[in-house]
């Protein structure tokens, strides 16, 4: 039996100013069905959503709106939402200091006699809570739980608006393997039950694996609309990049020389549980020119650990050397003069300021080496900061343009400009392609490649295992706080570091 169309976008062209973000797009969705959007950052992926979402009103965009044949104008989030779509965003907008049930139905707290019913809104949280497979009480406040955790949340909220379309920006990007399989489980489950499931992702695996049909954009058209057994995985690369790559991972064999880092007895306490530490006595080397992959399940201490190091957070004990020097790091400070440099996992909340330009964010951990008696040495800054853009190929029209007006994989490599101007020894790399597509993957992959092979010692936590694996010479594995196992990059298999991080390695 043939599906309904449930969605239809028509001609919708939308315009930034000196920017066409959209150009005459047409994309439709049927009841019961998972598709898949795929595309580079900057395809037009997300302005196309919130055109859907009712972010962009009607009198911002060209084109019409359908919902099961009717032409809707959508004027605000709220009209969309009563036509039955439902948003999760990649970048979760939560109230921390809310209880779970409280951020479940937030704005439609049910009033008994104008008090809020309490007891309706935990019982009825709870449901929810069990249908995304959350372990949380309703009454637990947001800021206690884990980023994966607090996106589960944000899709049991969109689950109680009893969506007929819902759009899914990035889901798994926080969460775990085990989460991952959970919220898909829970899409089949939705698309049984006739609603369309719209899928932003990068993860090709995860379209493969889940997706009906998969729509690819570039450069703010629509390239091609195809059932998942009608394509292949390098055809739409080919389509989302406009050209045939050769390599995902061009990972070079770069000539690894004499241990420039030591970690010894690294432990960290829990930030929530008391009494429990979230890394547990892990030591470890880090040899010149050398790529040293950390893997573990979220959760698993690899951030912490990572952070501590860097003297971001506090560690209960520990000692560090860097060319068989011990160093004391108690602050940032203290490591980035050690000559440690660290790319967080999350850039916009640590790594970048969004209202500044390019040049101002290259420039920011290098302000005392380009200033003198306060004042900034304008010539010297410039010089400086357009080597490092032209170098690592920023697509922007010049270093004056807003960092928060590139797209992810450019934002990435403006954070990699300002670690390098500092010329560090160790380069510290917390999931460095997440959110960014498989163009911008591939340069930041090669720009890697390239400062090992110019000495840098190169630290990279990913949860992404084919990444882990092609990209490190060495992986290390935590669970649960401690170094499970050590793998050479001959003897590393997916198998082998599930095995360890899922402890199974160790019994």
């Amino acid at each position: 039996m043939e599906k309904q169309i449930i969605m239809q976008m028509k001609h919708i062209t939308k315009r930034f100013p000196g920017v066409l973000a959209l150009d005459d797009v047409n994309f439709e969705a049927y009841a019961g069905e998972i598709l898949a959007l795929c595309g580079e950052n900057g395809a037009g992926k997300s302005t196309l959503m919130k055109i859907l979402s009712g972010s962009y009103p009607r009198s911002a965009y060209e084109g019409k709106i359908l919902i099961e044949g009717k032409e809707c104008r959508f004027t605000d989030t709220e009209k969309s939402e009563r036509a039955g779509i439902a948003m999760i965003y990649q970048e979760i907008s939560m109230h921390l200091d809310e209880t779970v049930a409280e951020n479940i139905f937030m704005g439609r707290w049910k009033k008994k006699k104008g008090i809020i019913d309490w007891k309706w809104m935990n019982q009825e949280a709870q449901e929810y809570i069990a249908m995304v497979g959350l372990r949380a009480r309703p009454q637990e406040l947001l800021r206690n739980l884990s980023t994966s955790q607090q996106q589960l949340v944000a899709i049991a909220r969109a689950l109680t608006k009893n969506p007929r379309i819902l759009v899914l920006d990035e889901p798994t990007s926080p969460l775990t393997i085990q989460e991952s399989d959970k919220l898909f489980s829970i899409l089949h489950r939705l698309k049984k039950k006739g609603i369309a499931c719209i899928l932003i992702t990068h993860k090709l695996g995860e379209v493969f694996a889940n997706a009906d049909r998969v729509v690819v954009m570039r450069d703010g058209r629509t390239i091609s609309a195809s059932r998942m057994e009608e394509t292949s995985e390098d055809k739409i690369v080919s389509e989302m990049v406009g050209r045939k790559m050769e390599s995902y991972y061009p990972k070079e064999t770069a000539p690894i020389k004499e241990v420039v880092m030591e970690v010894k007895n690294v432990t960290v306490a829990h930030p929530y549980a008391a009494n429990k530490n979230i890394v547990e006595d892990v030591s470890f080397s880090l040899r010149k020119g050398e790529i040293l992959g950390i893997g573990g399940l979220v959760g698993a201490g690899r951030s912490e650990l990572v952070d501590a190091v860097f003297g971001k957070i506090r560690k209960n004990s520990g000692e560090l050397f860097v060319d068989g020097r011990k160093v004391t790091i108690k602050s940032p400070a203290d490591a980035i003069r050690a000559g440690i440099a660290l790319v967080t996992e999350d850039r916009k909340t640590d790594g970048i300021v969004g209202g500044l330009s390019i040049r101002h964010n290259i420039a920011l951990a290098s302000l005392r080496e380009l200033s003198g008696y306060g004042i900034m040495k304008g010539k010297k800054e410039k010089a400086k900061v357009e080597e490092l853009f032209s170098r690592m190929g920023i697509k922007a029209p010049g270093t004056e343009v807003l960092l928060q007006q590139l797209s992810g994989g450019n934002q990435q490599k403006v954070v990699l400009c300002k670690w390098l101007m500092r010329k560090p020894k160790i380069l510290i790399l917390d999931e460095p392609t997440r959110g960014i597509d498989v163009g911008a993957k591939a340069e930041i992959y090669k720009i890697m490649v390239s400062l090992a092979k110019e000495g840098i010692a190169i630290i990279m936590i990913s949860s992404e295992l084919p990444e882990l694996i092609s990209m490190s010479d060495r992986v290390l594995v935590l669970a649960e706080g401690k170094l499970a196992g050590e793998l050479a990059r001959e003897e590393c298999t997916q198998e082998k570091i599930m095995m360890y991080a899922t402890n199974i390695g160790n019994q």
